[in-house]
């Protein structure tokens, strides 16, 4: 496992979904939170001095989000990633197919005209999925301002096709794939017709820690409009699980297709139910090789917490 006499071949990662910024924002007494929740998140990459962060959807809880959560969104990012702090992993995919749908084809930290201490990695949600003419969505207006780098955005409604991101430092190679929110029964049907192609890297292709980001049900609501584990390959080592907002941030072991599942819920409690009321956290992603270690860091201390019970009715 990751340990401290081997720094330049750990990638350290926090991993967070479901952030739904801007989510009652006219509210008067959690009107603060979301943002306030935002802001610490950023602040423990910081201080866990994490090479990148990896959202897994919904920054925002708006597709068109106001004025207000769009500028907080922006200047939060700019005070804690931009800077003079050394990125230390390289990117090795061919940057124009992994941001063919985005506007610059190039990640954020690589271009000449900005200085980036932390690079961010997200792919859209359902709640800032793109839409209307273009297929925008505001995560693009971040992905523009370099602000952010948006991933595992598809054009198509036919197929999908997922070429990794390749990060290395050091001796560890990670192979990030990102499906961006998909309509549920779509996607279902995709994979039943063998529509969704994963790619893998040409080169040491058993040296790659294989991450999958899907921001989809996990939970079944119906035959189709859910995205079960065993429809993703069994190749990969870890599924990063947003959209749910359940906290389950310790990895969970899939038998069957021989990877792990983490997924760190909402950073907001956005309803009334059993998986909002519990504690909210990051992830913690140390990757060594094909070695990997979870911690969790919980930031409720700007949560207008509140409570209840569930009774049956009679």
């Amino acid at each position: 496992m990751p340990n401290a006499d081997s720094n330049e071949n750990v990638l350290r990662v926090l991993v967070s979904t479901d952030n739904h910024v801007g989510y009652a924002e006219k509210d008067g007494l959690r009107g603060q939170d979301s943002f306030r929740t935002f802001e610490e998140i950023l602040s423990l990459a910081v201080s866990h001095n994490v090479d990148f962060i990896l959202f897994a959807g919904d920054i925002f809880h708006e597709s068109r989000p106001s004025m207000r959560s769009l500028h907080e969104v922006m200047r939060l990012l700019r005070m804690y990633c931009l800077g003079s702090k050394p990125v230390q992993f390289e990117f090795l995919s061919e940057a124009k197919t992994i941001f063919a749908n985005t506007a610059f084809h190039t990640a954020n930290y690589l271009d000449g005209n900005l200085n980036v201490g932390i690079p961010v990695f997200t792919i859209h949600g359902n709640h800032d999925d793109p839409s209307g003419p273009g297929g925008l969505c505001a995560a693009d207006l971040l992905h523009t301002a370099g602000l952010i780098n948006l991933f595992g955005k598809f054009s198509s409604v036919e197929r999908i096709d997922l070429t990794p991101v390749l990060l290395r430092k050091g001796n560890t190679r990670v192979a990030l794939y990102g499906l961006g929110s998909v309509r549920e029964e779509r996607l279902h049907r995709l994979f039943l017709n063998n529509n969704v192609t994963f790619y893998r890297p040409t080169e040491c292709v058993d040296d790659w820690f294989s991450i999958c980001t899907v921001h989809q049900n996990r939970v079944h609501h119906g035959p189709t409009s859910y995205l079960p584990e065993n429809f993703l390959p069994d190749f990969l080592d870890l599924v990063i699980w947003g959209h749910e907002h359940e906290c389950r941030v310790e990895p969970e072991w899939n038998s069957s297709k021989n990877f792990y599942v983490v997924q760190p819920g909402s950073s907001v409690a956005t309803a009334l139910s059993e998986g909002e009321a519990q504690n909210k956290a990051v992830a913690l992603l140390e990757i060594r090789e094909k070695e990997f270690k979870v911690g969790s860091d919980f930031h409720t201390n700007w949560i207008s917490l509140f409570s209840f019970e569930l009774s049956a009715i009679s």
